[in-house]
C-alpha cells in the first residue's frame, strides 16, 4: 500500500506535464481548418468584384434562341429515342444555365423529386451550388436520385464560384484564385498527367472553363459525371473507351443502334488545335482584359466570340486585319458545314436502311458490324459539331473527324445494301418528308403537343414552388 500512495504524485505529475506539454503544442499546430462553405449567390461578391459582376450579368444580353433542330431537321433523326430529338437549343450566355435547363424539354416535367427521365448529373456544369453540395454532401450524395430533387437546391445560376475559390485572401485581393471547383473535373486532368495544382497559369485556365466544356458521360448506378479520357483525348481514343466498357447514352429508335452522345467538348478540340498547342487559352480569346470607366483594366466575363473585342484579342498575336481573319475563319466554318451535312445525309439512310432490315428479318450476328458502323460514324460527326466553334479552335481536327465519320456512314450503307439483297429487297429504300423538324418528329412517333403541354405545366407550377423552397432556406436572395 505504501508503495502505492508513493507513487501516485509520481504518476499524476508525469500525466500533468504531458497534458501541459499537449495543450502548448495544440496552441502553436492548429488542427487543418475546415473549408470555408461554398457561397453560390454571386450577387455576394458584386461589391468586391463590380467590374467583373456587372461584365458577367451582361450575359444575360445574349439571350436569343436558337433552334438547332430547325435549321437542320436530320439532327432529329439520328437522336431518335434520345431527348435531344424533342429541343436542342444552341448555347446562350452564362446567366440563362440554370434557365435553359429547367425549359429544355429534354429534362421532361417532372411532378416530385423522384419522376425522371434524367439523373441529378445534368445539374452539373449549370450552377455553384453543384459544387456547394459536393463539398457539402460528397459526391456520393450528391450524384444520388433524379434531376428533379436538385429543383429547390439548385438554384443560381453558373458563376464565381464555379471558377474561383471564393473564400481565399487571393480572391478577396482581386486575384484570380482559380479552382477546379468539381471533384471529377480533377480526377480527369490527373489521369492525362496535368494536375491542376502543378500546371502552369495558362494551363489552369484552360482547365477551369474545361470542367464544363468537355466530353463526358454518367458513369454507373449512381450516375456520376466522368471523363473519358483514361485511353486520351482524341475522338478514336474515347471511342476506343467506350467500347471497351459497352457504353452506349442510348439506342436510336431506328436502326436500334448503341449510341454515343457527344456533349460539348471544347477542351478537347481546343486541346488538338493550333491554339491550344501554343498555349492560347480560352480566357485570351473569350475573357480580354478591357478598361473599366476609370480606366483600370479588368478581365470581362461577359463571355463572347474574339472578334467582338478584335483588338483585345486576336490583334494580340495576328497581324493581318480584322477583316481578313473574319473571311479565313467564315471559310473554315462553312467547309466544315458542308461537310457535316454530307454525312448527316448519308447517317440518316443508314437509320432508316437499318430499320428496313431488321423489319426484313435480319439477325444481331447480320447486323452488328452494320451497327458498329454506324455508331461510330456518328459518334465521330457528333463529337465534331457538337464542339461549338471547332472552325476557330481546331478545324483541321474538325474536317478530319468528319472525314472519317463519312467514310463509316457509307461502309455501314453498303454492308446494308448487301444485307437487304440477301432479303430480296433492292430498291432504295424511301425516306420519309423530314423537310421541317415537326414533320421529323412525327416521322418518329414524337407527340411534340403532348411534350410541350405537360412541360409548361411544370414550368408553372412546379419551377415556382422550387424557388419559394430555395428562398425560404436561404439558398436564393430575396
Amino acid at each position: 500500500m505504501a508503495r502505492i500512495i508513493l507513487s501516485a504524485p509520481r504518476s499524476l505529475g508525469l500525466m500533468l506535464l504531458l497534458l501541459f506539454i499537449s495543450s502548448v503544442y495544440a496552441q502553436q499546430t492548429p488542427s487543418p481548418a475546415k473549408a470555408a462553405a461554398i457561397e453560390a449567390r454571386n450577387e455576394t461578391f458584386a461589391p468586391q468584384h463590380p467590374d467583373q459582376y456587372l461584365s458577367w450579368q451582361a450575359t444575360s444580353e445574349q439571350s436569343a434562341r436558337e433552334d438547332a433542330l430547325a435549321d437542320d431537321p436530320r439532327l432529329v433523326i439520328l437522336w431518335a429515342g434520345y431527348p435531344f430529338s424533342r429541343d436542342y437549343n444552341k448555347p446562350r450566355g452564362h446567366a440563362w444555365a440554370l434557365t435553359d435547363v429547367r425549359e429544355t424539354l429534354r429534362t421532361g416535367a417532372p411532378k416530385t423529386a423522384e419522376d425522371g427521365p434524367l439523373p441529378m448529373a445534368c445539374w452539373s456544369c449549370k450552377s455553384p451550388d453543384v459544387a456547394r453540395l459536393i463539398q457539402k454532401e460528397g459526391e456520393e450524395a450528391y450524384f444520388h436520385g433524379k434531376w428533379a430533387r436538385g429543383g429547390p437546391l439548385i438554384v443560381n445560376t453558373l458563376g464565381c464560384a464555379d471558377c474561383h475559390n471564393t473564400a481565399s485572401d487571393d480572391f478577396a485581393k482581386g486575384k484570380p484564385a482559380l479552382t477546379l471547383s468539381r471533384p471529377y473535373a480533377q480526377r480527369a486532368m490527373e489521369t492525362i498527367g496535368n494536375p491542376f495544382e502543378k500546371a502552369s497559369r495558362f494551363d489552369q485556365q484552360a482547365m477551369v472553363c474545361g470542367q464544363c466544356h468537355v466530353e463526358y458521360y454518367f458513369d454507373g448506378k449512381n450516375k456520376a459525371v466522368k471523363f473519358p479520357w483514361d485511353e486520351g483525348m482524341k475522338v478514336e481514343n474515347m471511342e476506343k473507351y467506350y467500347d471497351a466498357i459497352a457504353f452506349s447514352d442510348w439506342t436510336n429508335a431506328l436502326s436500334k443502334t448503341p449510341m454515343l452522345k457527344a456533349q460539348h467538348p471544347e477542351y478537347e478540340t481546343w486541346s488538338a488545335g493550333i491554339h491550344g498547342k501554343n498555349n492560347v487559352t480560352c480566357i485570351d480569346c473569350h475573357m480580354p482584359k478591357v478598361q473599366n470607366a476609370a480606366g483600370k483594366l479588368y478581365t470581362s466575363h461577359k463571355i463572347g466570340n474574339p472578334f467582338d473585342n478584335f483588338a483585345q484579342t486576336c490583334a494580340g498575336c495576328h497581324t493581318q486585319d480584322k477583316a481578313f481573319l473574319q473571311k479565313v475563319v467564315a471559310e473554315r466554318k462553312q467547309a466544315i458545314h458542308d461537310l457535316k451535312i454530307k454525312v448527316e445525309d448519308q447517317l440518316v439512310h443508314a437509320h432508316f436502311e437499318a430499320k428496313a432490315a431488321w423489319d426484313a428479318g435480319a439477325t444481331e450476328a447480320e447486323m452488328q458490324p452494320v451497327l458498329e458502323n454506324i455508331r461510330h460514324a456518328q459518334w465521330r460527326w457528333d463529337l465534331a459539331i457538337a464542339s461549338h466553334g471547332i472552325h476557330m479552335h481546331a478545324p483541321e481536327e474538325g474536317l478530319r473527324m468528319l472525314g472519317s465519320a463519312l467514310d463509316k456512314a457509307a461502309e455501314s450503307r453498303t454492308r446494308l445494301i448487301r444485307l437487304l439483297a440477301t432479303k430480296d429487297i433492292t430498291d432504295e429504300i424511301p425516306l420519309p418528308d423530314i423537310s421541317t423538324k415537326e414533320k421529323a418528329q412525327r416521322a418518329i412517333g414524337l407527340d411534340m403537343q403532348q411534350i410541350n403541354a405537360e412541360k409548361q405545366d411544370f414550368l408553372k407550377t412546379v419551377v415556382p414552388q422550387w424557388d419559394e423552397q430555395a428562398r425560404h432556406n436561404g439558398l436564393l436572395s430575396q
